[in-house]
């Protein structure tokens, strides 16, 4: 049995999968990013590749495809694949009836339209301002004084939102230590944190080709909050992907290598 291995090395988290011949997943690993991605990439891929019985380590993949922020990082891949690419691939994988994906990664947040064998068939990016992406609720959850998850499901609980009028990351931050400073409903303003970045997927969505219902990749795809303001916001059904959405990229990847490594 030959296994094949996609690596995303994001800036906030490195994931890694590994798949079977038969596309099966035999294993996956995600890890906090260090500094260093070769550092990061090497700990998710020899953990991965410690679940898999028959490899003696990573090196014996018979075909490793590196993805994300520090693809350029991964060692000894044989290949390196543009994250959109990976994200739309791994998404068709998990379920091949979605075809518009937004992935808020840890600094930017993208809109992908898929086509009907998982290749890209337009995309959109925000990374010019880290508003709306998973540094940003990292930010919001701190000033919370909460771990991201409780956070993430806080404003679910909210009967009104008090709206969050900065864009920038720096000065909602300061509007919402205000807020709460103020006594201010804390579920009240997770609503508007979460209103206002479901407003920024309006352009995303659109770019996606989105009709009636959108997937969510990334981390921030864990967040219930998000994920009930975009469906009222962008009036679509966010569809939960069978597979851990915060894989997508890594699975994307280690299907890229399976076809490819298959070929050889």
């Amino acid at each position: 049995m030959k296994y094949y291995g996609g690596c995303d090395s994001g800036s906030t988290y490195t994931k890694c999968v590994i798949l079977d011949e038969t596309g099966k997943m035999a294993a996956d690993v995600t890890l906090r990013s260090r500094i260093n991605s070769v550092l990061s990439a090497q700990e998710a891929l020899d953990q991965a590749a410690a679940k898999v019985p028959a490899l003696g380590s990573a090196k014996e993949l018979a075909y490793l495809v590196g993805t994300g922020y520090g693809r350029n990082k991964v060692p000894f891949a044989d290949e390196n694949i543009s994250e959109i690419s990976c994200h739309a691939m791994g998404v068709h994988v998990a379920d091949p009836s979605v075809k518009a994906i937004i992935d808020i990664g840890g600094q930017d947040v993208k809109g992908i339209a898929v086509d009907a064998d998982g290749t890209v068939l337009d995309f959109a990016m925000n990374d010019r301002c880290a508003a709306g992406t998973g540094r940003f609720f990292e930010a919001m959850a701190r000033a919370f004084e909460m771990e991201l998850e409780e956070f993430s499901k806080l404003s679910l609980k909210a009967r009104n939102v008090i709206p969050i009028t900065s864009q920038c990351t720096v000065f909602a931050e300061s509007e919402v230590i205000s807020l709460v400073g103020e006594g201010k409903p804390m579920e009240e303003i997770a609503a508007g944190i979460e209103l206002s970045v479901a407003k920024r997927c309006f352009v995303m969505a659109k770019k996606a080709s989105a009709v009636d219902n959108v997937t969510l990749t990334g981390g921030c795809a864990k967040n219930d909050g998000l994920k009930d303001a975009i469906e009222k916001v962008l009036k679509l059904k966010v569809v939960e992907l069978p597979i851990d959405p915060q894989l997508m990229g890594a699975l994307g990847a280690a299907e890229f290598a399976r076809q490819k490594g298959s070929a050889k």
